[in-house]
């Protein structure tokens, strides 16, 4: 499994509506398993398929399934294990009428973080790695990443979405992460 490179912007694959996957073929299967060693090694949460320049609509995230106890454990020096989710096709069906602001970064975006407003739950519609159907009801940071995901599928970064943007600093030995606020935005 390749790892591939991941696309920045202002690559314009990121920009476009990616294509509905019609072959459930080796050739897809290989796109997600090498999504995954990607996502894993980039190190991050969440991947669609436009961020390896295909314009194709395939997300894989991984996270905790039980993100309160995983949290739990951590505080107590243990790892939950996490989920890994492959969705083709992904679509919202269904979103929360509550939303909330919270803080998202971008393997495509490096350096920089936004405040975006997303909905607490929403259902995730689509098919699996081998072509069937599957739902999801997903809720807190993992409803936000499919969120985040699936955006990118329809050509929207979270810049676009944010009601605050800032470059991160790398911290120096000894001393906290500086941030500097590069956009600001009333909703």
């Amino acid at each position: 499994m390749p790892i591939r490179t991941i696309v920045s912007v202002p690559e314009e694959v990121l920009r476009r509506k990616a294509r509905p996957v019609t072959k459930f073929d080796d050739k897809l299967q290989a796109l997600i398993d090498d999504m995954v060693e990607t996502m894993r090694v980039a190190p991050g949460v969440g991947l669609a398929a436009p961020q390896v320049a295909v314009a194709q609509r395939v997300i894989v995230v991984e996270y905790y399934e039980n993100e309160e106890a995983a949290e739990e454990n951590e505080e107590d020096g243990e790892e939950l294990p996490k989920r890994l989710y492959t969705v083709v096709n992904p679509e919202i069906t269904r979103k929360s009428a509550e939303t909330e602001l919270g803080v998202e970064g971008c393997l495509s975006i490096p350096g920089i973080n936004g405040e975006v407003e997303r909905h607490l739950a929403v259902t995730v519609k689509g098919l699996n790695r081998r072509g069937q159907p599957l739902t999801l009801k997903l809720k807190g940071w993992t409803a936000r990443i499919f969120q985040h995901e699936i955006d990118h599928l329809n050509g929207i970064l979270f810049t676009d979405l944010a009601t605050s943007i800032w470059k991160i600093t790398p911290p120096v030995e000894g001393e906290e992460e500086e941030t500097d606020d590069l956009h600001s935005r009333a909703e």
